[in-house]
Order: C-alpha cells, then structure tokens, then sequence
C-alpha cells in the first residue's frame, strides 16, 4: 500500500499561536502515524512562488492522511492555525511505481 503525504507551503503571521498549533497537532499526528519527512528548513526557489515555510508530513497510507485532516482532533489544531496563517495543504498519494 502506498504512502500518504501532506504537502504543505505556508506563511505564518503570528509565529508564537503558531507554536500552540504545533502542540495541538501534535496528537492529531501521534494518532494517524504522521512522520515528518521535511519541517521547515532552507530551501531555493528556482521555479514559481514560495512560502516562507515547507512541510511534508508522511502518512502510512493515504486514507490515514486524509483521516488525519478531517479528524477532530486535527480541525481543534487547525482552529489555532488558520487565522494566524495563509497557505496551500496539498494530501497526495506516494508512488510505488518503476523507478528511472
């Protein structure tokens, strides 16, 4: 079965909320298996837009990636998050196939 991933860019306004969302998500996670693969970090933006911040938060499956979004326990985190935040989530199925 395939991997499940969050693919999050996003723009924090208020970094100290910001740190009581990483304490409420952090159960939502714990919950759903989450394993962060990247977590903010420097990164290039040779192609397109950014976000001051990069997340990719894997799942192990992506119906635990989805159930982990729609959950209570994520929407309480994501009540502290959205108002002091502005950016894209993205949840996406990992790739099994051939390799080049």
């Amino acid at each position: 079965m395939a991997k499940g991933y969050w693919v999050v860019r996003m723009d924090v306004k208020d970094p100290e909320t910001y740190k009581d969302y990483i304490v409420a998500n952090a159960v939502a996670f714990k919950k759903y298996g989450a394993k962060f693969i990247v977590r903010g970090g420097p990164f290039e933006n040779p192609e397109g837009t950014s976000r001051s911040r990069n997340v990719v938060i894997e799942f192990p499956s992506y119906q635990a990636a989805l159930d982990c979004w729609n959950s209570p326990e994520y929407k309480q985190a994501l009540a502290i998050r959205a108002p002091i935040s502005e950016g894209d989530v993205v949840i996406i199925g990992g790739y099994e196939g051939a390799q080049p």
